[in-house]
């Protein structure tokens, strides 16, 4: 019996699921996910985004049980598992959504249509998210952003017509099996669609009021942000149900809304810019591993400085709101965006660290790790794009700013607890009379900084603003920006192809 494989990748959901909706029209459909030991050997996975995918395979099952037929979850690698495969059952047509990945999954999309061209199948790739595959440059980006998220969602279907795997398939690995970083926050999302929904649902009802103005506070964030990036990651909802059903609730919203329907369109702008830099991962592969801009090639890579990285890592940076942020990290996987870059900025400026490291570290730390949109925001926020304007945040206003009272990093850093008012930024500062009266001892409960902020600072921008004067670096501006910027504002002239700069806004506080 001829029969197609549905391969489901990043994808977790039956709903609007362009690649199932295809098998299922060329007749039975086997429905495949490979748990790939390649793709959990990077550096860039811990046990937390394991977990979470064991979660989210565990509700797909009982939506395609409930449909008639089975998952079958396999261990190895693709190529290897398609062909035991095929010569056990052959099939005739591979479908599952494209995906801009990591560097791994590219390679291994790459063996699989060689396989998949040796033996005469046809893989039928559909489009995931609003990313457009062999896109050239972003003059019309923006249209086909448009028509793929105004296209009708695809309903879930009623029946599914199975096939057998023809061999019997021990349970998934453990994380310890696999090898995997340990690191697995307490009070981390959990996966699955039905909870996916449940956090939706709650954000258009209700949290989005609380959205603008809201977003950028670690205090406030955590409910007046989305918090639909991890599941949409995963893929157990998929980017046009959510901006649909947003821009359905905005149509329902009723005259007295007007803070809540701004607080959506808001959120509808930042699901544009999530495909706007996952876009870029999908046009140039290499920026995971190099400088977007080459000119920048060596600014930071040959000074690294294991200490300072240490620190950061360990939230013992001596800058309380960096330090809470990361323990925030630590304890739930997840943190707002403004909160990030500073993390990211503090990495790259005043500990001049390379942002490769700092990156595989956090998107370890990120249950929504999200490869396309982590490494054009690391490489934005390390100032090596060479088409934005340098965001360097100081964490000392960031404190000011967003946590006067000091609310959040007491609540994150224990020790800080014990820490007056009046040194509640710069507690190291404190004379070690004071500390013994309030029993906080600098340099053992709370970390020392481990840089002057301001000098090491100035010497930071001094480095990137020499190198971004020359005149080579400048040169070489333009086709990065051609290829990779934003064309809203577009301005044209005669002597001028259109040219514009990309969007300077947080866009991760979904």
């Amino acid at each position: 019996m001829s029969y197609s494989v549905v391969w489901f990748k990043r994808d977790l959901r039956v709903h609007d699921h362009a690649a199932l909706h295809e098998a299922l029209k060329n007749g039975p459909t086997l429905c495949l996910y490979l748990i790939e030991p390649t793709l959990w050997s990077t550096a860039c996975v811990a046990t937390q985004h394991y977990q979470f995918l064991l979660e989210s395979l565990r509700d797909l099952y009982r939506e395609i049980k409930h449909r008639g037929s089975v998952l079958h979850v396999v261990t190895g690698e693709a190529v290897d598992v398609f062909d035991r495969l095929y010569h056990l059952a052959p099939f005739h047509l591979l479908c599952s959504h494209e995906e801009t990945g990591d560097a791994v999954s590219y390679q291994r999309d790459r063996a699989v249509a060689r396989w998949c061209r040796q033996h005469s199948i046809g893989w039928s790739q559909s489009q995931q998210f609003g990313v457009t595959r062999g896109l050239k440059d972003r003059d019309h980006w923006k249209k086909f952003w448009d028509q793929h998220i105004k296209q009708p969602c695809i309903p879930a279907p009623i029946a599914i017509q199975g096939t057998p795997l023809p061999w019997h398939e021990p349970p998934p690995p453990s994380a310890a099996a696999m090898g995997l970083d340990p690191h697995d926050p307490p009070l981390r999302q959990k996966g699955g669609r039905q909870l996916a929904l449940a956090v939706l649902g709650s954000f258009l009802n209700d949290r989005s009021t609380k959205y603008r103005g809201g977003i950028s506070s670690p205090l406030s964030a955590p409910t007046a942000c989305s918090r639909i990036s991890a599941y949409l990651a995963f893929g157990c909802l998929s980017l046009r149900e959510v901006m649909q059903a947003t821009t359905q609730k905005m149509h329902d919203l009723k005259p007295g809304d007007a803070w809540q329907k701004k607080g959506l369109a808001a959120f509808t702008s930042r699901l544009h810019w999530h495909c706007h830099f996952i876009q870029k991962l999908e046009s140039e592969p290499e920026i995971e591993f190099q400088n977007m801009h080459r000119g920048y090639d060596g600014l930071r890579e040959n000074d690294w400085n294991p200490e300072h990285f240490e620190a950061l890592v360990a939230g013992k940076t001596g800058w309380p709101l960096v330090d809470a942020c990361v323990a925030m990290l630590r304890e739930t996987g997840w943190l707002n965006f403004r909160m990030r870059a500073m993390l990211v900025s503090t990495a790259a400026y005043p500990l001049w660290l390379d942002w490769r490291p700092v990156g595989q570290w956090l998107a370890r730390q990120f249950l929504d790790y999200e490869p396309g949109i982590h490494w054009s925001q690391l490489q934005m926020q390390s100032g090596t794009t060479g088409i934005n304007v340098p965001r360097i945040y100081n964490p000392l206003k960031q404190a000011q700013d967003h946590d006067p009272n000091g609310i959040f990093v007491r609540r994150w850093i224990p020790a800080m607890q014990r820490v007056p008012n009046s040194w509640l930024f710069e507690p190291w500062k404190m004379p070690i009379s004071l500390q013994q009266q309030h029993g906080v001892d600098v340099g053992k409960d709370l970390g020392q900084p481990v840089v002057d902020l301001a000098t090491a600072t100035r010497v930071a921008k001094q480095k990137l603003f020499e190198l971004r004067a020359q005149k080579q670096v400048r040169a070489g501006k333009g086709a990065i920006v051609r290829k990779h910027g934003s064309r809203k504002g577009l301005r044209t002239t005669r002597k001028q192809a259109p040219i514009a700069q990309p969007p300077q806004q947080d866009l991760l506080d979904l």
